[in-house]
């Protein structure tokens, strides 16, 4: 169920890249000196290493591909044993593929070994993601893997982890027939006003700020954790990502933005701009008509613990029940817009 207009989802889902067209668990392997790699981090210098996996015929499907540690937060040790990384695939390898036309893509892993709560988060991400694909075709495909890891620098030993990998923004401009731009900020004005009140209250909804849609962190191109795209003769687009922080992923190590003085991630704050408001009720009406879509997803997604079930299902009925009261919709939305 895609909520976006007609013309959107006829460009949007013919140009869906195979790899992200089917929403199975899918198992890979990876081999890399991840020892190296977890020790070293480099966010430059990429390293050898082998991914492969089987098609749907049972053929053994192997690339050569690069590797190196990628992402801010997740990339310290202090945070991560085990980071995220990007891998970089040789076009001429994947041609005609599950991969075809991938290059380089982000792998967000398990974090820390053998550590429930974080392989949960994981999931929790990876859905994070699938209900806003549900809500807007302006969004990132994801996919996510049940991964073995190859240490080819500690005498092939193996590890496995679930871990998402997510659709590149280069593949995002093709199917939107837009351009990612990278600058310093953008003005609220520049923005499409349905686009970006729905983007707001999808953080809303998944409890996150640690998000801007118009101002970049320190030292990267704007925005935080979303990107924009220009469109010849429209408004831009803004597209959310990497959701870990939110209270719907509830990750061992997610903090809210210490600037709104929150207790915890599972604690909502509308960031929504005032100057939107007259879009808000037909954001709210897509969350309502993609509700019993969004409950399945969670419902029925594999390797979710019950209890990590049960709490993200709460916490989506939460929303609901504050969209349904009026004067709590006026309190949390009309009155905490920017």
């Amino acid at each position: 169920m895609f909520l976006c207009t007609g013309a959107d989802i006829a460009h949007a889902q013919t140009d869906i890249d195979p790899l992200f067209a089917s929403n199975e668990v899918f198992d890979v392997r990876i081999e890399a000196p991840f020892s190296m790699l977890s020790k070293d981090r480099p966010d430059e210098e990429e390293a050898p290493g082998r991914f492969s996996y089987s098609d749907a015929d049972g053929n053994l499907v192997e690339f050569d591909i690069q590797i190196r540690t990628r992402g801010r937060l997740r990339r310290g040790k202090e945070i991560c044993a085990f980071p995220p990384f990007r891998l970089n695939f040789k076009k001429s390898q994947v041609k005609d593929t599950l991969f075809h036309k991938q290059d380089k893509l982000k792998l967000v892993s398990h974090c820390k070994h053998n550590a429930r709560p974080y392989e949960q988060s994981v999931i929790a991400e990876y859905l994070a993601y699938r209900i806003f694909n549900l809500l807007s075709e302006r969004s990132f495909h994801a996919r996510l893997l049940r991964t073995t890891y190859v240490y080819t620098d500690r005498k092939m030993r193996e590890e496995e982890g679930y871990a998402i990998i997510i659709e590149h923004k280069d593949r995002l401009e093709k199917r939107l027939d837009a351009k990612a731009v990278s600058t310093q900020g953008v003005k609220v004005s520049s923005i499409e006003p349905e686009d970006l009140n729905l983007t707001s209250v999808f953080h809303y909804f998944i409890g996150n700020t640690d998000f801007s849609p118009i101002r970049s962190a320190p030292n990267e191109d704007c925005c935080h954790n979303q990107v924009v795209f220009t469109r010849e003769g429209a408004m831009s687009l803004t597209v959310p990502y990497d959701f870990d922080q939110s209270g719907l992923v509830d990750s061992p190590y997610s903090q809210p933005n210490p600037r709104f003085k929150l207790r915890n991630v599972r604690d909502r704050l509308y960031r929504g701009r005032c100057v939107n408001n007259d879009h808000l009720p037909a954001s709210l009406e897509k969350f309502r008509a993609a509700r019993s879509d969004i409950e399945a997803l969670i419902r029925n997604q594999e390797g979710l613990l019950e209890r990590t079930r049960r709490s993200m299902l709460d916490f989506v009925s939460q929303f609901y029940r504050t969209i349904d009261d009026p004067k709590r919709l006026e309190r949390e939305f009309t009155k905490k817009c920017i």
